[in-house]
């Protein structure tokens, strides 16, 4: 069983001083602190354009997000539904590249972004990059961690080691499907938090939530002490309601990218701190004397 680092070393350690699994944990207390459980909306790098990504990186942030998701576009996102596909295939049109996105946190962390920032892609270009290069330049940038959705558990310490010794988490992902060992062997690597797959598929915005996904959790929540966060069809407000009853935090991808892509280019920060800002509104833990309501 794994337990999350600690949270604050110092009382009065300041936002600035906080890096990788440290402000991972941060946000987290943070949260439990408000009584409620971390948004974390995520944002294709290079879409619709690279300066955008920016905008709506501090268009998110100013709406309530807690942390931050970053897709790093790749040819073959396995688990990425049509709506994160279409994004990652304009952004590769334009040309963007793992080191474009690296540099896009570096310009969103000088323009005074503090929220932890995660880069979700897939473990090729990782690979192609330099796993030690990538864990130095990315914590030199200002990444907090790494989602990496086609990394098998058992395989995954060529990426965890020089992750953490880089001050970086390593998220690890499983799902309804996930056995007991499985489930195990993440809880007893993962820091930072676990991504809670809430479904069988890939990513999209879903009109309801499985009613399955209490147990689920409570499964994974046996394995491990650290935040469990739950995605895949987080899509409306009443979806964050039910999920602050079980989780500790929501991702919100499709549901967000579909909310603002049809908007004029202009009006896409607007309606982005919009849609964040409603589904943070959401994630109050629900308590007793108010039945959930």
């Amino acid at each position: 069983m794994s337990t999350s680092s600690t949270v604050l070393d110092d009382a009065k350690t300041t936002d600035a001083a906080l890096f990788g699994t440290k402000r991972i944990d941060a946000a987290f207390a943070k949260c439990r602190e408000e009584g409620r459980i971390a948004l974390v909306p995520y944002a294709t790098g290079g879409y619709p354009t690279l300066p955008q990504t920016e905008a709506l990186i501090t268009a998110m942030v100013a709406g309530g997000a807690d942390l931050i998701e970053i897709g790093i576009p790749f040819s073959d996102p396995l688990a990425d539904g049509a709506t994160v596909q279409y994004t990652s295939q304009i952004a590769l049109d334009h040309g963007t590249s793992l080191t474009d996105c690296l540099d896009l946190v570096r310009r969103v962390r000088a323009s005074g972004v503090s929220v932890p920032l995660l880069m979700m892609g897939y473990s090729n270009p990782f690979y192609q990059y330099g796993l030690e290069r990538l864990a130095n330049d990315a914590a030199e940038a200002g990444v907090d961690g790494f989602i990496v959705p086609d990394l098998p558990i058992e395989e995954s310490d060529e990426f965890r080691e020089p992750f953490a010794a880089s001050g970086l988490s390593l998220i690890y992902m499983v799902a309804p499907t996930s056995t007991e060992a499985r489930i195990e062997a993440a809880g007893q690597r993962a820091s930072g938090f676990i991504y809670c797959v809430s479904l069988v598929g890939v990513t999209g915005a879903r009109d309801s939530m499985s009613d399955e996904v209490p147990s689920y959790l409570g499964r994974v929540r046996a394995q491990t002490n650290v935040p469990l966060v739950i995605g895949f069809g987080i899509s409306r407000p009443e979806h964050v309601q039910h999920m602050a009853a079980v989780a500790d935090g929501v991702v919100v991808a499709s549901a967000l990218i579909n909310h603002f892509k049809d908007v004029p280019f202009e009006e896409q920060a607007a309606a982005t701190t919009a849609f964040v800002r409603e589904m943070a509104a959401a994630t109050k833990v629900p308590t007793p004397s108010t039945g959930g309501q």
